[in-house]
């Protein structure tokens, strides 16, 4: 009988993936979510050992212009989207592309590590990705939502942190 690794029990950890990941010696990408907040963190591997790089929080987008009245949108599917497109503005000038962990968590078609990767692939990072998956326009936007947020104006600021990614065009 073989023991299960505890990290494994939990479901924190999938190990082949993460042996994968240590072999190619790429940058990764990590999103997670938590029952606040949404969360991204840049890191990279050396002799396996992680180190975080830099991280960005749904918590970051109140400097942008979120609505305070809004906060529990934050973990929402536009804050998954500016949160991607906040990362991407952060990584744009990283020399290697990054590969995207999305760890345990069951993948959902258009849902909000979809709309992540929207905001990372719209920021300039070139990532493949099939385009039925990604959720519609209208809901990265959150005109689904019941308290409205100034989407377009928290995306121009987001878009203007950095000069090299302001003058991107829309692909």
């Amino acid at each position: 009988m073989k023991t299960i690794k505890r990290r494994r029990r939990e479901n924190k950890t999938d190990y082949a993936k993460r042996l994968k990941f240590l072999k190619s010696d790429s940058p990764r990408i990590v999103f997670r979510k938590t029952n606040k907040y949404v969360l991204a963190q840049y890191i990279t591997t050396n002799q396996s050992q992680d180190k975080i790089e830099f991280s960005v929080n749904s918590k970051d987008l109140l400097k942008f212009g979120w609505p305070k009245d809004a906060t529990s949108g934050l973990k929402s599917l536009p804050a998954s989207y500016l949160i991607g497109l906040l990362m991407g503005t952060k990584i744009i000038d990283k020399k290697q592309s990054p590969i995207l962990d999305l760890g345990m968590y069951r993948i959902i078609q258009k849902g909000k590590m979809y709309g992540f990767l929207k905001g990372l692939f719209d920021s300039g990072i070139k990532i493949s990705y099939k385009k039925d998956v990604l959720p519609e326009e209208s809901r990265i936007r959150g005109d689904h939502l019941k308290k409205k947020i100034p989407f377009d104006e928290i995306k121009s600021k987001i878009m203007g942190t950095r000069p090299s990614v302001a003058g991107l065009k829309k692909k």
